[in-house]
């Protein structure tokens, strides 16, 4: 049979009272029907897997030294059911006294309870989403790192690329001399005009190279007669020696020419 705590229980103990009367607490009542029941708290605890600091404060009612009222809630209904006591009574009771007796808000948690493990659960919400705060943060800073050694590798092959040196194209054998050499002021003038691009090479009688090579624009050259001429295309040549123009056709076969040509 449960007890009512409204109904008149033996106490053996004066009744405390408060700002709203002369109302019996909570715990007080829970440990009055232990003692008449001869039960001692180390036994309670132990069936109720329960610290024992956590029933202390219970059956004193110091509510400043336990969880947030749902919590002490959750304890009064345990420790109801274990001394066989209806709990209804005992919560009604503590939501008339809760706030007023101890001026503490009903969602309040203390850091200093002796219940640590009623007190800032681990694995909450909150540690959850700092953890996961902390997996983002350095998965982006992660992230930063690699896209700038990345862009570094990057920077530095460019760099090296731009540093090889240029490979340039090999130069024909044959030697471009200044065609339009005209500071000899004395010999033959012949004067060679292109209708395209040919090779020709060019030697007068003193063995020096007038020209040689990949021509296009017109040349005049100064020297002494004879001269030794080679034209890869005479079709693209026209000639002249001391103003007079010279036939190219007679020398030319297989449209390349090559002669001796005198004044």
């Amino acid at each position: 049979m449960e007890v009512n705590p409204n109904s008149q229980q033996p106490t053996g103990s004066n009744v405390a009272s408060n700002g709203l009367g002369n109302i019996q607490r909570p715990g007080e009542y829970l440990r009055q029907i232990r003692v008449s029941k001869t039960l001692e708290l180390t036994d309670v605890a132990k069936e109720l897997k329960m610290p024992v600091k956590t029933l202390q404060a219970l059956e004193q009612d110091e509510y400043k030294s336990l969880p947030e009222a749902t919590f002490i809630k959750g304890y009064y209904r345990s420790y109801a059911k274990f001394l066989n006591v209806d709990a209804t009574g005992i919560i009604q009771r503590f939501d008339e006294i809760y706030q007023n007796d101890t001026g503490i808000l009903p969602n309040h948690a203390l850091n200093n309870s002796p219940i640590k493990i009623m007190g800032k659960l681990p694995g909450s919400n909150s540690d959850r989403n700092k953890k996961w705060f902390k997996r983002i943060l350095i998965a982006i800073i992660a992230i930063a790192l690699i896209w700038v050694v990345i862009a570094g590798i990057q920077k530095f092959t460019a760099n090296k690329s731009t540093d090889v040196t240029e490979i340039k194209p090999q130069e024909s054998e044959v030697e471009v001399l200044n065609l339009n050499d005209t500071t000899v002021t004395s010999g033959d003038q012949m004067v060679l005009n292109f209708s395209h691009p040919t090779a020709i090479h060019i030697v007068d009688s003193t063995g020096k190279v007038l020209a040689t090579g990949r021509q296009s624009a017109t040349v005049t050259l100064t020297g002494q007669s004879p001269f030794q001429i080679r034209l890869d295309d005479a079709t693209a040549v026209s000639l002249s020696l001391n103003n007079e123009q010279i036939p190219l056709s007679p020398y030319t076969v297989n449209g390349k020419a090559e002669f001796r040509l005198s004044r």
